[in-house]
């Protein structure tokens, strides 16, 4: 056997081992009718939809290797034709019409070791943002059947929703398309804002979108709450604070919470057994009847304070005090002397949840230090291959928490990915039945091994935030990691 046979050999077994980890999570199917959705050709050649979807998964799984390695590994899975954890794609090609004959000097390649960066380049400028965008929503939709009950508190549905930016390199496509922020030095840094919509008692992405940094959060904010299902509650920062989209969630037959911004004003209505109250909102902005807004909105203001902190006040859509209670809004954690946990978090408080994911996103998982694309369409290739390894390591994480009786958010994150990537040495010289029987079992143990640590009387400012937080000590804070347990007002 040549010396290069042996070599691709080798690379074959190594990438098949990566797949078979992840291959459950990502089904043929779920591609498929991604797809269909949005109405994408497979394609026939070896830079397929569905190797391009591994491709961008293995681009954040290898952040060391350059894009020309991770597609020249990744493609030589296969001898003779794209295939997916030994499926061939024939399903999706069935009613395909049939490939033309190759010409004696047809230029496409033979090995599909040999594609170049530039037909990779070329290839994934034709996969849209839909296709993105809806293969997220089918794995979402498949988790929640059977899940469902582990993103929700006291029968609503809960959200997260917030957004964050991404620094990319100083290439002219991407400061055309993302546009540029001063960084205080001078400088122009060029950015993309990345808005999501969050399952918080999971910590699983829901839906997300990736655009200019000129368009604000709010503005994305609409499109994304265009998808919720009645009974869903959303937590929001205080930046979207907006009588048009507390309407639109109302619309939806949902609920919001936000933290209150300071410039404004509401009537009190009544007050409430649980020592919060009734009030309404008018506005003074007029945009909001020449859309044809109500003039006012009923909502109910929950006051607070955390010993050491400043005042503060929750506005929420949920009237009913018996259906969430002021304490169960704003309630600290409470831990036992073994550490067991006798009470979770405020629910607002599980508005850090997606803090955190964009945490894990960036430092823990590296987005931040591995985008290298020079345009729009690879930036996007890029962040959706983070989102969906993201995703896809936080799904199991699950599964093993529930098996074993314990919050999903007690796991680690960093622990649970260096499990999966320690543990490929094994996958490559196992057999098919020991991965089954023996390692992934064994995986799952490692994974529910990582547990947070719980330290409940523990404040956690943002990130560079260095406002006075601490009330009448006029100290700063210095900034810290976030962990949801950990987290309070």
């Amino acid at each position: 056997m040549r010396p290069q046979d042996i070599r691709r050999r080798v690379w074959d077994q190594l990438r098949e081992k990566d797949f078979r980890v992840f291959s459950e999570l990502l089904p043929p199917e779920v591609v498929l009718q991604a797809a269909s959705r949005t109405a994408i050709a497979i394609g026939r050649g070896p830079l397929n939809l569905v190797n391009l979807v591994w491709l961008s998964v293995f681009s954040a799984l290898h952040q060391l290797e350059t894009f020309t390695e991770v597609l020249t590994h990744t493609l030589k899975l296969v001898e003779d034709g794209p295939h997916y954890h030994g499926c061939t794609l024939d399903r999706a090609r069935r009613s395909a019409p049939p490939a033309e004959p190759r010409r004696t000097h047809d230029p496409r390649p033979k090995d599909p070791g040999s594609l170049s960066e530039e037909a990779f380049t070329q290839a994934r400028r034709l996969v849209p943002w839909s296709f993105w965008y809806a293969l997220l929503v089918i794995l979402g939709d498949r988790f929640m059947v059977t899940y469902d009950a582990r993103t929700r508190f006291q029968g609503f549905r809960l959200l997260s929703l917030d957004g964050t930016c991404l620094n990319l390199g100083a290439w002219a496509a991407l400061k055309r398309f993302f546009g540029t922020v001063s960084n205080g030095k001078g400088k122009r840094q060029t950015q993309a804002r990345m808005v999501m919509l969050q399952l918080p008692l999971v910590r699983i992405p829901w839906r997300y979108e990736l655009v200019p940094v000129s368009e604000g959060e709010r503005t994305v904010a609409v499109r994304l709450l265009g998808h919720l299902r009645p009974n869903d509650l959303v937590l929001m920062d205080r930046g979207f604070f907006s009588y048009g989209l507390f309407h639109q969630v109302a619309q939806a037959a949902a609920h919001f919470a936000v933290r209150a911004i300071s410039n404004v004003k509401f009537k009190d209505v009544a007050p409430l057994p649980d020592g919060t109250r009734l009030v309404d909102w008018a506005p003074s902005n007029r945009k909001w009847r020449k859309e044809g807004l109500p003039a006012t909105i009923r909502l109910r203001v929950i006051d607070y304070q955390v010993k050491g902190f400043r005042p503060s006040t929750i506005v929420t859509s949920v009237l009913d005090c018996t259906q969430i209670d002021r304490e169960a809004w704003i309630g600290m954690a409470l831990v036992d002397d073994a550490g067991r946990v006798l009470r979770g978090t405020g629910l607002y408080h599980r508005r850090w949840e997606i803090e955190t994911t964009y945490f894990e996103l960036k430092e823990t998982q590296g987005l931040k230090r591995s985008l290298r694309g020079r345009t729009p369409e690879t930036i996007a290739f890029e962040v959706a291959g983070h989102v969906l390894l993201y995703t896809m390591t936080r799904m199991p994480m699950v599964e093993v928490a529930v098996a074993a009786g314990e919050d999903p958010l007690r796991l680690s994150y960093s622990g649970a990915l260096g499990e999966f990537v320690g543990m490929l040495p094994s996958l490559v010289t196992a057999s098919p039945g020991r991965v089954l029987n023996v390692l992934r079992p064994r995986l799952a143990s490692r994974i529910a091994s990582h547990f947070v640590p719980f330290r409940p009387d523990r404040h956690y400012s943002r990130p560079h935030d260095t406002k006075t937080k601490n009330k009448g000590k006029g100290k700063k804070q210095l900034p810290s990691k976030m962990a949801s347990t950990e987290t309070a007002a």
